[in-house]
């Protein structure tokens, strides 16, 4: 069946803080997100705004990371991103933050400039992200963060071609990457335990070509034997694999009701994937398999109860194609003394 499509305007969506003033509760969050890959350098990119506008403020801006031997926020290449900041300028469809970073959709729902200058000169970046799927609507990407329906929370995906170039440290990069954006708005993104699980979660977005893309948030099933098994408790046994996960061929999108994600290999001391298989399988009932394996990585700022993760992944199909993305993911205690538990033993 197809999936739902957002309108354009949703990229604006939350800009205004006055716009639902007195309804806002102090952990109403909207946010924006934009990425890059440069795999041929192994560098990924992390830019974000976190809007909250009970306040009203915002946190983010830039983290650069490069290679895999990162073994914490300070190692990554580049790090930009305050938990305090004004809220940002809103001129029409362009949003600058005080610390260089500036979104402009050219068009809505479709096109966005993204450039960056660090105060410091150490890194700057402009790209352009043109849309290469719909702007397809998702579920919570944190689990617990969809509890209060009043809130009306939504959210967005989409994946893009991102040309530009980025300065780090003196030398200039070309950007030419496959890569996705992602938003939410009105989400109750509480730092409450609610409804959410120990397991660790990952996002898996890739884009091949256009006739094939495939998104997924979602744990390990525990039939795969994971890292945890036995240690935590698994998913329902009717979970289907992912919080939500879609299938795209040219400006179809199509939902999945399976996903089998199986992590491979972790990181010997930061436990997360450095290896993994997903097989996915859509409402009509074709059955995909893809693998993957990081080539940069580094844990990115997060809440201070979580531990969070972005990396640069290769990712090769069953029938030869091969493409570069992002795979990021989170976790809490539970599942961080589990990793420690069971090393000790």
């Amino acid at each position: 069946m197809p999936h739902y499509v957002q309108p354009p305007e949703s990229d604006l969506i939350g800009i205004d803080h006055t716009e639902n003033a007195g309804r806002d509760r102090p952990h109403t969050v909207h946010t924006h997100y934009f990425g890059f890959q440069i795999p041929e350098a192994e560098i990924g990119c992390y830019s974000y705004i976190r809007y909250q506008p009970y306040f009203p403020l915002m946190q983010g801006s830039v983290m650069i990371f490069q290679s895999m031997d990162n073994h914490s926020v300070l190692d990554m290449a580049h790090l930009d991103y305050s938990m305090t900041l004004p809220w940002p300028a809103i001129q029409g469809n362009t949003i600058t933050t005080s610390r260089g970073y500036r979104i402009e959709f050219l068009e809505l729902g479709r096109k966005a400039r993204v450039s960056y200058r660090s105060t410091d000169g150490r890194a700057s970046f402009e790209f352009e992200q043109t849309a290469l799927s719909p702007l397809t609507g998702r579920a919570a990407v944190i689990p617990g963060e969809d509890l209060y329906s009043d809130m009306a929370p939504g959210g967005s995906e989409q994946f893009m071609h991102c040309v530009g170039e980025l300065t780090l440290h003196g030398k200039t990069y070309p950007i030419d990457c496959n890569t996705v954006r992602d938003r939410s708005w009105n989400q109750d993104r509480n730092e409450d335990r609610r409804g959410r699980f120990d397991l660790p979660i990952s996002w898996t977005p890739v884009y091949f070509d256009d006739s094939f893309y495939f998104n997924q948030v979602g744990f390990e099933k525990a039939a795969s034997k994971p890292s945890w098994d036995g240690l935590l408790e698994p998913p329902p046994a009717d979970y289907s694999g992912g919080l939500f996960a879609w299938i795209g061929e040219s400006d179809q999108v199509r939902d999945v009701i399976r996903v089998d994600r199986n992590v491979t290999e972790l990181h010997p001391t930061l436990h997360f994937p450095l290896a993994q298989e997903i097989e996915a399988e859509d409402a009509d009932h074709n059955v995909y398999r893809i693998t993957g394996r990081a080539i940069a990585a580094s844990p990115i700022v997060a809440w201070p109860h979580a531990f969070a993760y972005d990396s640069v992944y290769r990712w090769e199909t069953d029938t030869g194609l091969v493409a570069h993305g992002p795979c990021q993911g989170a976790w809490y205690e539970g599942y961080q003394h589990a990793m420690k538990s069971k090393a000790r033993a």
